[in-house]
């Protein structure tokens, strides 16, 4: 089974292995993984938890 590649939450870019992106469980629900790519992170795009509607900076 291959293994899926990660998209930023915020713009929804693949996430490459080389990229200085991060991922968290959400501190919200606590039960989605919240993927940031390294550009949304600078700018400080924010995010919507997809499972609970939370939004972040």
């Amino acid at each position: 089974m291959a293994e899926s590649i990660p998209v930023c939450t915020s713009c929804g870019k693949e996430i490459t292995p080389r990229e200085h992106a991060t991922h968290f469980i959400c501190p919200n629900c606590g039960e989605e993984i919240i993927w940031r790519c390294e550009s949304c992170r600078v700018l400080g795009v924010t995010y919507t938890c997809p499972k609970c509607g939370w939004e972040g900076p």
